[in-house]
């Protein structure tokens, strides 16, 4: 089974080397590596291309909706793996791609994450899979998929790729699993596919953490998709959390393991582009 990792990146000089050397050091190597560029500035395609095992191509069109569907259109193994460029999956990450697809009736998946920037690590990741496989049960037949950490076929990219949304204002992979469970496919979520991931979303202003939050239901509730229902409890739960979870950010310094009030001087990677949003 040929599995393919694509990549969309817009200026991420400061995590793709980490991104890439994960895969780099995988049990089991991909069929093949594909970093989109979208246009970056900081010499985030220079650094891709160091790597001996990444293809680099490029979109112009701006959105991660336009270089996901570039990346997804490159690809040629059986299983388009999708991650972010600054999630960092697991040492054997592409050989539980090949296990969990092995099951003919999986067309697309989703697996747990953590959060590498954030203290208290296993706690944390042990909440938010809860909050993730309660979400996943309560869909039924509408299942959601998350970029960060994602694989479907690409018989199943090809059957819906004219169908999937490309305007603003929706969750791409959101809506990439909607228009995919419309063809019959089965979007399903796995645990046992585990990535790590940053959560420097949450370092903004909180009307636009709010706005990020919202669209999560928005993009269901917009399809006429009754799964949006499921959403809103969690939705209010991040929102309130949120607070608490931008001090444990600021607080936290990963490269010493230490939350600390002086951590608030030190310097932060740039925020990733809002994925709902782009200049088209």
């Amino acid at each position: 089974m040929k599995i393919s990792i694509v990549i969309p990146v817009y200026n991420e000089v400061d995590h793709l080397e980490t991104c890439l050397q994960a895969i780099a050091d995988q049990s089991q190597a991909p069929f093949e590596v594909i970093v989109v560029d979208n246009n970056s500035t900081d010499g985030s395609a220079a650094l891709a291309a160091r790597f001996p095992f990444v293809t680099v191509v490029h979109e112009k069109r701006q959105g991660v909706v336009y270089a996901r569907g570039r990346g997804f259109d490159a690809a040629r193994g059986d299983i388009i793996g999708r991650i972010d460029a600054d999630t960092i999956v697991s040492s054997n990450w592409v050989a539980t791609l090949e296990l969990l697809f092995a099951n003919p009736a999986v067309d697309a998946l989703s697996g747990a994450v953590s959060y590498y920037d954030l203290p208290w690590r296993s706690t944390l990741s042990r909440l938010d899979l809860t909050f993730r496989q309660w979400i996943a049960t309560g869909m039924g037949q509408e299942v959601f998929l998350y970029g960060s950490n994602m694989a479907l076929r690409r018989t199943s990219w090809k059957q819906v790729r004219r169908q999937v949304c490309l305007q603003g204002g929706l969750h791409e992979d959101f809506d990439l699993a909607i228009h995919l469970q419309a063809t019959g496919a089965r979007v399903v979520f796995d645990q046992r596919l585990r990535a790590a991931v940053s959560l420097r979303r949450c370092n903004v202003a909180f009307k636009d953490f709010l706005h990020y939050a919202w669209l999560s239901s928005h993009t269901y509730r917009s399809h006429g998709r009754h799964a949006h229902r499921r959403m809103y409890p969690v939705v209010v739960m991040i929102v309130l959390f949120y607070p608490l979870i931008q001090l444990l950010y600021r607080f936290y310094d990963p490269r010493t393991g230490t939350v600390a009030i002086t951590n608030l001087y030190n310097k932060r990677s740039a925020l990733r582009v809002n994925p709902a949003t782009y200049v088209d």
